[in-house]
């Protein structure tokens, strides 16, 4: 495949461990190869943003600041190995949520596809110059809603896996 310009991930299970509803730093458990990952592909200087959904929020387990912090303090332990995350967009919602103001059935929750949207149109990169990373189906049910291509990633060293879509080995789809 040729070089993506926008590489879209999502952030539990492909990024860190997924331990189910994350908002401590303290508890993040970095999936093996992804800050390599990142690295690599700031030296290629491609883009990377993350697409999440952060039902926890409309659950009431966490706020909308504690995700702000978290995403903050990955940002920054990113940078210190060489790599950089452009931009973090989440989905808050859950239509069955306590949280009344969160409580809604939005276009931004995966596998709707507003949030890779949103990430193309302010990157300004075209559905067809992107590739998105996820470990659920719905993942990449909202790539291809959102005319990306969509990889399922199902554990492993996240470096060796980008590797292995960028040399054609791993195909698309779940």
């Amino acid at each position: 495949m040729r070089q993506p310009r926008l590489v879209l991930l999502d952030r539990d299970g492909v990024l860190n461990m997924d331990k189910g509803y994350l908002y401590r730093k303290q508890d993040l458990e970095w999936v093996p190869g992804s800050r390599e990952a990142l690295k690599e592909l700031a030296e290629a200087g491609i883009p990377v943003a993350v697409v999440t959904n952060q039902s926890g929020v409309a659950r009431g387990y966490y706020g909308e600041k504690d995700v702000l912090l978290l995403h903050s303090w990955m940002v920054a332990q990113v940078r210190k190995a060489g790599g950089d995350i452009a931009r973090f967009y989440y989905c808050p919602h859950h239509k069955e949520g306590k949280v009344a103001e969160y409580a809604v059935d939005c276009d931004c929750r995966k596998p709707k596809p507003g949030m890779v949207l949103r990430a193309l149109e302010e990157l300004s990169v075209a559905p067809e110059d992107a590739i998105l990373i996820g470990d659920s189906p719905r993942d990449v049910e909202a790539a291809e809603a959102a005319g990306v291509t969509g990889y399922l990633f199902q554990g492993g060293d996240l470096r060796e896996f980008l590797h292995g879509i960028l040399d054609g080995s791993v195909k698309p789809g779940v």
